[in-house]
Parts: structure tokens; C-alpha cells; sequence
């Protein structure tokens, strides 16, 4: 009976992407082996427009990519170890990279930053180098800083196109999404809430306005809320006591969001989604990367909408976010400036 239930529930996570008949693709995991990576990688495999997997890390990649070539699904799965870093991209259309350092109590993303800036900037240099006309999405945090390391590696190099650089910023609003249908009794797909911003603490803006019931939410339980979806990565760090952060959740939202662009890549029309991208929605304030609704087509970005009509709260959130988004920028593009 277990056996049949299990069989039944992947069938259904297999199903939780949507698909559009076309091309598939062939995808890189840098940093496969890690908390993120693992997970990650066994729900690419099941996305079925994901034709190969190359999975890469420092340690242990081999092995679960072993592991996950064992699933059912087509599509075939490589490993690559610390030395294959070239031959792991070669041929990619897609580049994930959820390698670095977890976080742990007490730390922030921006405590992250030497030892992930570090890892991003390298594999970075690598995608320049053997992949360029790949799509790279950045999981490694702090998203804030490491999307401007790869954008500043990629211009080094020459190579840097704007429409294909995206900082995953999935997480954020798939934890809005659900703690406002929690709130308000009704399915999440009910309450898809637009998070805009960045991807750390206060630079997380979600847009409760433009949900009804989000809209609904008010007074104290709208700043509880708020808070809630800014700083969900603490309390998963909280409840796991210092033996991991927030791997599952973020493994789901890098693999729902790199189906979401495979899908605007093949063609599928209206897929639209808040990613961090080259925004030019506050370059005026000095804010030249911004996460928000973003049309992903067949050549990446393929439209950046404005953010539009927010609440006097939200408004004070984004001028509260500005600043700090704007710190953060300078920090990873002055990191990449004297690497």
C-alpha cells in the first residue's frame, strides 16, 4: 500500500511542472552535492523539459548523480568532480548555482557573503569562459551580491547579456503565497502574492495589495506577516537548531522557477514570474538590479513590469528596501572589482 502511495506522490511532484511541446534542455546544478544541490537536482530530473542534468560540486557529485539517474523519468544524469568544471558545462543551456556555505543561527545572507562571493565568482568565470550563451540562475546567497558578481565576471569577460542573468528570488514568493492562504483559509494558487525588492530581510517587499486577500490582511497581522515572509529563512534556521537552513523549500522554488524560463524559452506565452534581474525600474536611486514581475520568453527577459500600484504601507517597505538594495549591489560589485 506504502509502495503505491509513494509511486502516486511523485508522480504528482512530476506533474507540479508544467510543460509545452517543445525542445528540451540541457541544465547544470553547480553545487549538486549540497543541501540545496541534492534536492534540486532529483526535481529537475523530474521536470520533463529538462532532457539532461549535469551535476557538479567539489565533493561527491558522482555520487548523486548516480543516485538520481536512478529515477524513472527521462533524461539523462552526469556527474562531474572538482577537476571536471569545464566538461560539466559544456554544452549547457541552462546554469543553476546553489553552491556555497549554508546559514546557520544568528547569521544573516550578508554573513554568507565573503566565502559564497568567492565560490560565485569562480564558477562564474567558468560560465564565461566555456558557456557564455548559457542562462544562469543564482541561488547562492546573498542573491543581492552574488547576481552582481556574475554580471560584473560576465562584462569582464565580454560576455554579459542582461536578458539571461536571473537571481532566484522564487522562495520569497512562494512563502507569501502560502502564509496568505494559511491566513486567509484558501488554496495558495488562490493567493499568488508579486514580491519585489531583493532577496534578503527588509529588501523583500511582498505586494499584499494586489492580492484580495492579501488586501484583507490588516493592522497588526499585516506587519506580523510581512515580517514573516521577510525573515522565513530564519525560522526554518531556528527549528532546524544550527544543522541547516531553508534547503527544501529553496530546492523547490530554484526548480519551479528554472521551469518557469524553460517554458518562456520554448515559446509558452504569458510566463510571468518576480525574478532579480538588470532593472532599469530605479537605476535614478542607484539600484541597477531590482526583483520584480518579469515576462520570460525565448531569448530570457523578455519584458520587466513596474512594480504598480502599492499601499502607503508598501511604499514606506520599498523606501525602506531602496537603501539597503543599493548597499548590497555596491558590495558585490566592488568585491568583483578587486578580484
Amino acid at each position: 500500500m506504502f509502495a503505491r502511495q509513494a509511486v502516486h506522490a511523485l508522480g504528482n511532484t512530476a506533474r507540479l511542472f508544467s510543460t509545452s511541446a517543445a525542445r528540451q534542455t540541457k541544465v547544470a546544478v553547480l553545487g549538486a552535492s549540497g543541501g540545496i544541490g541534492q534536492p534540486l537536482s532529483l526535481l529537475l530530473k523530474l521536470d520533463p523539459l529538462v532532457s539532461s542534468l549535469s551535476l557538479y560540486d567539489i565533493r561527491l557529485a558522482p555520487g548523486v548523480a548516480a543516485d538520481v539517474s536512478h529515477v524513472d523519468t527521462p533524461g539523462e544524469v552526469n556527474g562531474y568532480p572538482a577537476d571536471k568544471l569545464d566538461e560539466a558545462l559544456e554544452g549547457v543551456k541552462i546554469v543553476v548555482i546553489p553552491a556555497g556555505v549554508p546559514r546557520k543561527p544568528g547569521m544573516t545572507r550578508d554573513d554568507l557573503f565573503n566565502t559564497n562571493a568567492s565560490i560565485v565568482r569562480d564558477l562564474a568565470s567558468a560560465v564565461a569562459r566555456v558557456a557564455p550563451e548559457a542562462y544562469v540562475l543564482v541561488i547562492s546567497n546573498p542573491v543581492n551580491a552574488t547576481v552582481p558578481i556574475v554580471a560584473s565576471v560576465f562584462e569582464k569577460a565580454g560576455v554579459f547579456n542582461p536578458r539571461r542573468l536571473f537571481g532566484v528570488t522564487t522562495l520569497d514568493v512562494v512563502r507569501a503565497a502560502r502564509f496568505v492562504s494559511s491566513a486567509s483559509n484558501v488554496k495558495p494558487a488562490d493567493a499568488p502574492i508579486t514580491v519585489v525588492g531583493g532577496h534578503s530581510g527588509v529588501t523583500i517587499v511582498p505586494l499584499l495589495s494586489q492580492n484580495s486577500y492579501g488586501k484583507a490582511i490588516t493592522g497588526e497581522k499585516h506587519e506580523a506577516l510581512v515580517h514573516r515572509i521577510q525573515f522565513g529563512g530564519d525560522e526554518v534556521v531556528d527549528a532546524k537548531k544550527g544543522s541547516g537552513s531553508a534547503t527544501l523549500s529553496m530546492a523547490y522554488a530554484g526548480a519551479k522557477f528554472t521551469n518557469a524560463l524553460l517554458r518562456g524559452l520554448n515559446g509558452e506565452k504569458g510566463v510571468v514570474t518576480p525574478t532579480f534581474v538588470k532593472s532599469k525600474l530605479y537605476e535614478d536611486k542607484g539600484v541597477d538590479f531590482f526583483a520584480s514581475n518579469v515576462e520570460l520568453g525565448k531569448e530570457g527577459v523578455e519584458k520587466i513590469y513596474p512594480v504598480g500600484p502599492i499601499s502607503a504601507e508598501e511604499e514606506k517597505l520599498l523606501e525602506t528596501a531602496l537603501p539597503m538594495l543599493k548597499s548590497n549591489i555596491e558590495m558585490g560589485r566592488a568585491f568583483a572589482a578587486q578580484s
